[in-house]
Order: structure tokens, then sequence, then C-alpha cells
């Protein structure tokens, strides 16, 4: 993903949902139906986004993603919740309800 279009989604009102996760990372394949839970939940409100750090070195760095999954929460170019490793869709759900 070029870095102009990252930067232009997490600067939205808009919260931003973003799993960086990679393909070789077995928790990780764990996170995509938590998130498919969380879309079916939130609808429109949020917009859910993956990004492959084997494939955007730039943003996991940028954001100093140490390791995988690491979701992310932005709202007007703010981070509004991390956390590392698998979370239940419940907690990802309270930290969007937080803002949305």
């Amino acid at each position: 993903m070029a870095k102009g279009n990252f930067n232009s989604l997490i600067n939205q009102d808009k919260p931003l949902l973003v799993d960086f996760f990679a393909t070789w990372c077995g928790p990780c394949q764990a996170v995509g139906p938590i998130l498919k839970e969380v879309a079916n939940q939130v609808g429109e409100k949020v917009k859910i986004i993956k990004i492959d750090i084997d494939k955007n070195p730039a943003l996991a760095n940028q954001f100093q993603v140490r390791a995988v999954p690491t979701m992310m929460l932005f709202q007007n170019g703010q981070v509004k919740w991390r956390q590392s490793g698998v979370a239940p869709a419940q907690m990802i759900l309270q930290e969007i309800q937080k803002i949305a």
C-alpha cells in the first residue's frame, strides 16, 4: 500500500482498524475470523484493512510494529488503541465503541 494512501485513510474521521500481519504467522490466521465478526457488528462505522508487514516494511517501521499480529485503531491521524497478539472480538468492539 502506498504511504500516501495509508495516510489519507488514517487521517479520516471514520475510525480505521488496521491489522498488521504476516502470511507465515500462525496467530495472524486466527485474527481473520475475529475481524469478520467485528465487521459484521460495526458495519460501515469502521473501515478494517490488513497490512502485510513483509510487503509494507516502511509502514511497519513507521508504526514500530515489532510483533504480529498487531492491531491499531486510528481516527483523525491518531492511534486510539493498539494491541499486539490476538485480541477477542469483544475487546476490539469495546475499543471501537469508545470512539465510533
